[in-house]
């Protein structure tokens, strides 16, 4: 039976030569893409892996002609990247947990059709999607919180993201009826319905959600950059577009060559260091990321 099978396998590709030149073609595409994707990547830790002034010389494209550490030492001995990525990993960790939780929340309650008035809270969720105040109102709304200046301003806003809430309430809307009355019929309140029935069958939700919102707080500046004006709550992200301007314009104006090329391969070992978490976590979180997208895609 197993030589059969193994048979019926072996018999779907045929070796023709028409199928040898079309796959060819397809693998020499996905090469060309692959280099164009990866290639960046690589120069980059190439960069933070060489000495400065060296690299500035330029000729360096496959190994470090003058294999360094210092750059690594150099950032972690300014207080100003450390602090920027304690905010980040706090916002991150902090954000994704609240993030996740209020989502969770929130899109249950939205997805239940004897929710009185529940059709009216979702068109006012689709419509919040499209039609936003501005960033004036939106500004002037967090100064009468008291969120300015505080690092509350990166995770209470980001809290409820009405994408997220849209997706996880056709995620919710999806689970069969029947499961929830059963555990109804047995005496379970809707929190521990939530908890001990839904939760169970939402990993794939609750893990692509948790990626999405990691990656969004890990990468976002631009709140940093309008609404804390002190230099200790500054982002990672923040950090480094500020310091990339401040290298390309002091190029451009003639700037010292040495303290430029510093600078620069300095930044290549932060633009490592900070893509290093989201890439040790997103392994874990990848086998339910194809499952967890495709929510709400197919109707049944």
């Amino acid at each position: 039976m197993a030589k059969k099978k193994e048979n019926e396998v072996g018999r779907k590709y045929k070796w023709t030569k028409e199928n040898i030149i079309f796959d060819g073609i397809v693998w020499i595409l996905l090469l060309v893409v692959f280099v164009l994707i990866a290639y960046p990547f690589y120069y980059i830790v190439l960069a933070s892996f060489n000495e400065g002034y060296d690299f500035m010389r330029g000729g360096v494209y496959f190994f470090p002609r003058k294999f360094t550490l210092f750059n690594y030492v150099d950032l972690l001995s300014q207080s100003k990247w450390i602090k920027a990525f304690q905010v980040s990993f706090f916002r991150t960790i902090t954000g994704t947990l609240l993030t996740v939780i209020a989502t969770c929340f929130l899109s249950y309650v939205l997805s239940r059709e004897e929710l009185v008035f529940g059709k009216i809270y979702k068109f006012l969720v689709i419509f919040a999607m499209y039609v936003s105040g501005g960033l004036i109102p939106y500004y002037i709304t967090l100064r009468n919180l008291h969120l300015l200046n505080t690092i509350w301003v990166y995770i209470i806003p980001s809290m409820l993201n009405l994408f997220f809430i849209m997706v996880g309430i056709n995620f919710f809307a999806a689970i069969p009826v029947s499961l929830i009355e059963s555990a109804k019929l047995d005496g379970a309140s809707e929190f521990r319905v939530l908890f001990s029935i839904v939760r169970p069958v939402s990993t794939p939700f609750i893990a692509t959600l948790s990626l999405f919102s990691a990656v969004n707080q890990w990468n976002a500046w631009l709140d940093s950059a309008y609404y804390v004006n002190g230099e200790g709550l500054r982002t990672i992200a923040y950090r480094m577009l500020t310091e990339v301007n401040q290298t390309l314009g002091a190029t451009s104006t003639g700037g010292s060559m040495v303290t430029t090329s510093t600078a620069m391969t300095t930044q290549a070992s932060a633009m490592v260091a900070s893509m290093l978490p989201i890439m040790c976590v997103y392994p874990f979180l990848q086998k339910y990321f194809v499952q967890g997208i495709m929510i709400g895609a197919v109707k049944e």
